[in-house]
């Protein structure tokens, strides 16, 4: 890439439901392009003007209808360069203090599932057996399975950042 990377954030919002606190992911629509069917977490690119929290916070309403000023930003992760396309993604780590009530948008997300911390910060949480990337390469790849579906790439390596983040706070 001869042009510098576009910034982009994405939001890990932690919420707490029946005693578990979990985090929503998106599955993608199917369209023609990079991230196609992939599941990932709520965000988009940056907006003239906006900086990653303000990029994070619009992006989640506008694709998982969060209720922006109800997030409390508790933190952000390490700038994370996705190279196939181009972007510097900042993960911000947010807070809701109800479980939310999702809406997906139906031309950005085909469903939203949901990570139980517990789940994600278990020693055995990261799998390294082959996968189909794209429905297509074989590789090994360090993936989670949430909810039977494959968390890979990108997402999978901003979701293992966080699970190390919460297994040193919590001497795990």
């Amino acid at each position: 890439h001869t042009l510098p990377p576009k910034p982009g954030s994405v939001l890990i919002l932690l919420y707490e439901e029946n005693g578990v606190i979990k985090l929503p992911l998106t599955k993608r629509a199917t369209y023609k392009g990079a991230h196609s069917a992939q599941i990932s977490f709520p965000g988009g690119k940056a907006e003239a003007g906006e900086n990653a929290i303000q990029t994070a916070l619009r992006e989640a309403e506008e694709e998982i209808g969060v209720h922006q000023p109800d997030v409390k930003v508790i933190g952000q992760l390490s700038d994370f360069n996705v190279i196939p396309s181009n972007f510097i993604v900042t993960p911000i780590v947010g807070a809701l203090n109800y479980v939310p009530v999702f809406k997906p948008d139906p031309r950005e997300v085909d469903k939203i599932i949901s990570a139980a911390l517990t789940d994600l910060i278990r020693e055995d949480a990261v799998y390294e057996e082959e996968i189909l990337a794209g429905g297509l390469y074989p590789m090994i790849a360090p993936h989670f399975l949430i909810e039977g579906e494959i968390v890979w790439g990108a997402t999978a390596m901003m979701l293992n950042e966080f699970r190390m983040v919460v297994r040193e706070i919590f001497k795990v």
